[in-house]
């Protein structure tokens, strides 16, 4: 649980750095656009200056100053209209014209928008009651343009650091949990050894000393699952061997080994065509999976009176196992926590059953395990599904 609790400071952490650096680039740029447009203002204000200065120059104008001045823009495109919104001249402004009055068209088409969006400088060309003027039409910069799409970049690019951070975090804690569990389970096999062959022994020595008692082979049975317990202990985390089964025959052999370990209130059944359903899987560890989630679903009736029912649904590409129990029902605040390791809602356990089962059914199966519905107060359902 520490771990999980750092893990998750960490994300939140790296969530909040993200969303500070995102505003702080977001603010920074959009001050540094509105400075470099103003600045691009003035420049045209003193280029649209000097077109009025060439337009109007007598023998007495220095036209080298304003040549300079209309010459010196080189990056701020610009597309002068005369009074009836015709191009007169362009500069900067990439046309595609076979010739230069196509080009003049296409000026024209664009130096209306940029007017009609407000981006330009009106300069008159006399001081008559009725002077004849020209619109300096300007557009924003290559730099302008470029500098307004920077802090989306940015953004992306911590995006895409939080996102290979918090992955790089999970997969550490994933696999530092997958030690954890392969150690535990091979030393719980190893610990099982001992004590199953001893009872393995006493079962011997009690069938030749009451051949006729009908509980010794209850005992048998016990033991033997013992035995099986602890060998798909010792397999966790060595790949499994996967073959084609029956499931009818996994999911009755699980009947028949609840329902004489279950109380005679809670009935369980199944649901499952009339003809045989294979499927590709590891028997005894598909096998746990079943009874952890009829275990879960008998603890989940309290003793009361109820029903478990195992459905299977062949449709061809994969088969869905549905397990479904009367019981309490599961919070929907819990919902999204009932397969994390150490999650239980129990006195009693590790919260480790669901968390085995679906990484048996997920990892080791390639199929699928979440829960498809469940209602306070009416019950559970829990779907697998497997490839065939």
């Amino acid at each position: 649980m520490e771990w999980t609790d750092r893990i998750r400071q960490v994300k939140i952490l790296l969530v909040i750095a993200a969303i500070v650096i995102a505003v702080a680039s977001l603010i920074t740029s959009h001050l540094l656009t509105r400075d470099l447009e103003r600045e691009e203002r003035a420049r045209m204000e003193v280029w649209a200056t000097a077109m009025r200065t060439l337009n109007t120059a007598d023998e007495n104008t220095n036209l080298g100053l304003v040549l300079k001045v209309i010459n010196e823009n080189n990056t701020i495109p610009v597309i002068v209209l005369d009074a009836k919104g015709n191009a007169q001249t362009f500069r900067n402004v990439q046309l595609k014209g076979k010739n230069y009055e196509d080009s003049l068209k296409a000026a024209t088409t664009i130096g209306r928008k940029l007017l009609a969006s407000g981006k330009n400088i009106r300069i008159y060309l006399d001081d008559g009651p009725h002077p004849d003027y020209n619109d300096v039409c300007f557009d924003d910069s290559s730099i302008l343009k470029r500098l307004a799409y920077y802090p989306f970049v940015q953004l992306g690019v911590v995006l895409i650091f939080v996102v290979i951070a918090i992955f790089a975090l999970l997969t550490s804690k994933r696999a530092e949990q997958n030690k954890v569990w392969v150690g535990l389970s091979k030393e719980t096999a190893h610990q099982l050894g001992t004590p199953i062959s001893s009872l393995m022994a006493w079962v011997e020595i009690l069938k030749e000393q009451y051949p006729n008692d009908d509980l010794i082979p209850e005992m048998n049975k016990d033991v033997e699952r013992l035995q099986l317990i602890a060998d798909r202990f010792s397999k966790i985390g060595s790949l499994p061997e996967m073959q084609p089964s029956s499931l009818n025959d996994v999911l009755l052999h699980v009947v028949d080994y609840m329902d004489h370990r279950t109380s005679k209130r809670i009935r369980i059944t199944t649901k499952m065509p009339d003809h045989t359903v294979m499927a590709l899987m590891n028997p005894n560890l598909f096998e746990w999976v079943v009874e952890n989630l009829c275990k879960n679903a008998v603890d989940a009736m309290g003793g009361t009176a109820g029903s478990i029912t195992l459905s299977v649904d062949d449709t061809g590409q994969k088969v869905i196992i549905d397990v479904a129990d009367t019981g309490k029902g599961i919070k929907k605040k819990d919902l999204g926590n009932v397969f994390r390791p150490g999650f239980t809602t129990k006195k009693r356990g590790w919260g480790l059953g669901l968390s085995l089962a679906k990484r048996i059914v997920e990892e080791y199966h390639k199929g699928k395990i979440y829960v498809k519905s469940s209602e306070v107060g009416k019950g559970t359902t829990f779907r697998i599904e497997l490839k065939k």
